[in-house]
């Protein structure tokens, strides 16, 4: 006989701020596996449905059900404090928002939002002004849904169609329909297997799209003529390499379709002509272990972005004709890390970073360089390539911890900056009322972590404050000190907001994230670990009084901090956590596993590989010790993070630790990765997770 969950929700008085009650308890199992010669016990395997992706099985569906609903019960006394932060969090969205326009062909394109909606609306007139028209709305297409994600839209260079891919469930599956923007119907289905970007054909024909699989892995390139029947043709296939994904883009001047495949370490690049997509592809060079390289092209020179002699990379060019002929345009440094470029008609716009901060470079053929100037301390800053060949009106993203979002053009000729966009905070917004610092915490090692807090004037780092520490931590991803409207409701309660830029993100450059992954990933834990150490040193924080955050792979990094240094923390909230790393890492099933092993290890084929993964993965090292409160969500549709992965964490949780402190575990039964979609539903969300945090502060308005 299976027992399936025992003391589900039997409500017991009130004290304090949350319920007291008996927690779901999840049945223990015996299952156990040998790997290496090593024993491993695991008896909430069962939480894992075997017939995943479907989940239907009635004993995991009935724990997932009765978590729900102890969460939705320990969270009703704080109902007042979340509706409130829910109003102010929405009181700082512009209803009617709307992008600034872009040019492309005939026409300029924007997003708007209207009053009340969750979704955009796209639209578009033509240039120098003119009727407007809908491309796409959103509102429309999600009527109705529990879930909506529009994943791509491309409207074809003759400017009659577009082709567009939704998902309806968080699966991140897509549905790739073609609409007639005349009409403003759809004229036909391209696939319902789709994942990553449409690129439409020269002649608005046909369009390439990327083909996922029943394990959710990206591995052909298709083209599709409109109006054919039968399968798509294609253009490419991985087959080489089971952890490679493919993706597709155009290059800037428009003239090639990019096919990319790659993990997270390799890439190979091909190009097939956006008029004649059937040709041979052209390969850019052959994939070398180690060597990661992007591709822009213009005219008849590619231009390649690679870490082929620098760890902080090098761009080159190569004659189309000879694309694997690679010569030097601007060499690899220690002090500057290059992360993106765009070929222009008249120059080449470099990204890159300078000391963890963002830098924007405009090099001409004639050698001559244009560094894009901004002054603020710390801040983030992006340029957007746009629709067409040139910008002599460079479109450039920015903000700091205390700058609101900003949109400016970049006059190149001119070398000026023209404000487009500032966001817009309707409920108010005073940026002389907070103030924000960049200071270096030392790790245990000597390494000098990077961490930006912002508060608001009269905080005094007297080690007497409340402060919230959030980092990622993992794939070169970096966490730079941008603005955000919805942490105000934290800071105008008296708290500080603090980004620690940890090693496994490039923040300082890419030999920063190598020194967070593989057999150096405990420095990813340590350096956050460290930092909320080295603030409470410094006086920003008291002891025990700082909350964390992060999310998937930064959800690993909150349990492996919570296992390893409970007591710096007030309270902890783990989003789609990756806290089973082993099992995961151990099942080459699982859709992303085989891709992963360059960024974790294989444990399958390496013992010190397991070893090591072991010595961290989050649910292998839970141990009978007191944690601090804990907030943790899954998403039942998630390809990224597995539920099963947060539920047997707290699962485990629940049988092994010491204390009474709150343990809520919420999954979100009909959506994906990123929780719920649409901008209010989203901040109903966040309103949650911050009534949770203050509320552990005794903060309780």
């Amino acid at each position: 006989m299976r027992l399936l969950v025992a003391a589900l929700i039997t409500i017991l008085p009130v004290s304090g701020a949350f319920a007291q009650m008996q927690p779901p308890i999840a049945a223990k199992r015996p299952h156990s596996f040998t790997h290496h010669g090593i024993t491993v016990e695991d008896p909430w395997n069962w939480l894992k449905d075997p017939g995943y992706p479907k989940v239907d099985d009635a004993d995991v569906l009935a724990y997932l059900t009765a978590e729900n609903a102890y969460y939705t019960a320990q969270m009703a006394p704080v109902a007042a404090l979340k509706d409130r932060l829910f109003e102010e969090l929405k009181g700082r969205v512009k209803q009617d928002d709307a992008s600034v326009p872009l040019p492309d062909g005939a026409f300029e394109y924007w997003w708007q939002f209207k009053p009340g909606d969750q979704y955009r609306t796209w639209m578009r007139r033509p240039k120098g002004g003119g009727a407007e028209q809908v491309v796409l709305s959103e509102p429309e297409l999600a009527k109705g849904l529990g879930y909506f994600r529009l994943g791509a839209m491309r409207v074809s260079p003759d400017g009659k169609l577009a082709a567009y891919a939704t998902d309806t469930d968080g699966s991140e599956r897509f549905t790739i329909r073609i609409r007639d923007l005349a009409t403003g119907k759809d004229i036909e289905t391209v696939t319902r297997v789709s994942v990553g970007g449409v690129e439409w054909t020269a002649d608005s024909r046909a369009i390439v799209w990327t083909e996922v699989n029943e394990n959710w892995r990206r591995i052909k390139a298709r083209l599709h003529v409109l109006g054919q029947t039968g399968e798509d043709r294609v253009l490419y296939e991985e087959t080489e390499d089971k952890g490679f994904g493919v993706n597709t883009a155009k290059s800037q001047d428009g003239k090639w379709i990019i096919i990319a495949t790659s993990d997270h370490v390799t890439s190979e690049v091909r190009l097939v002509p956006a008029a004649n997509p059937t040709a041979p592809p052209i390969l850019v060079k052959r994939r070398q272990a180690g060597v990661a390289y992007d591709v822009d092209v213009r005219g008849d020179r590619l231009f390649i972005r690679t870490n082929d002699d620098h760890v902080n990379f090098r761009v080159a060019t190569a004659p189309l004709a000879s694309p694997d002929q690679w010569t030097t345009l601007i060499a690899g440094s220690d002090r500057d890390y290059i992360t993106g470029i765009t070929a222009f008609t008249s120059y080449l716009a470099v990204q890159g970073r300078r000391e963890g901060l963002d830098r924007i470079v405009l090099r001409r053929d004639d050698g001559s360089e244009t560094v894009v100037p901004f002054t603020e301390a710390a801040y983030t800053a992006s340029f957007s390539s746009g629709y067409e060949p040139d910008a002599p009106l460079l479109r450039i993203n920015y903000a700091s911890m205390v700058t609101p979002a900003t949109v400016f053009d970049y006059d190149v000729k001119a070398g000026k900056l023209v404000t487009r966009k500032v966001q817009q905070v309707p409920s108010g917004y005073d940026p002389s009322q907070y103030e924000s610092q960049r200071i270096f915490v030392t790790a245990r090692d000597g390494a000098k972590v990077p961490v930006a807090i912002v508060y608001k004037k009269g905080f005094k780092p007297d080690g007497s404050g409340k402060l919230h520490l959030y980092a990622y931590g993992a794939y070169g991803i970096p966490s730079m000190p941008g603005f955000s409207a919805n942490r105000l409701s934290l800071l105008d309660r008296g708290m500080a907001y603090a980004i620690a830029q940890i090693r496994g993100g490039d923040d300082l450059g890419y030999q920063w994230y190598l020194d967070g992954k593989l057999a150096k990933r405990t420095n990813t834990f340590n350096d956050f670990v460290d930092a909320a150490k080295g603030l409470v040193k410094a006086g920003w924080a008291a002891p025990g009084m700082i909350s964390a955050s992060g999310g998937s792979a930064g959800g690993e990094l909150m349990g492996a901090v919570v296992n390893q240094a409970p007591e710096q923390f007030r309270a902890v909230v783990a989003h789609v956590p990756f806290v089973d790393v082993l099992n995961t890492m151990l099942d080459e099933s699982l859709p992303l596993t085989p891709g992963e092993w360059p960024e974790w290890g294989n444990p399958i084929t390496s013992k010190a590989d397991f070893e090591l993964i072991r010595s961290y993965s989050p649910y292998d090292q839970v141990k009978a010790q007191a944690y601090p409160p804990l907030m943790v969500t899954a998403g039942l549709n998630d390809p990224r993070v597995t539920y099963w992965e947060p539920a047997k964490w707290v699962a485990k949780l629940r049988d092994v630790k010491t204390d009474n402190n709150l343990l809520v575990f919420k999954t979100n039964m009909g959506a994906g990765h990123g929780g719920k979609s649409g901008r209010f539903a989203a901040l109903e969300e966040l309103a949650e997770e911050y009534s949770f945090i203050l509320t552990q502060f005794g903060i309780k308005d």
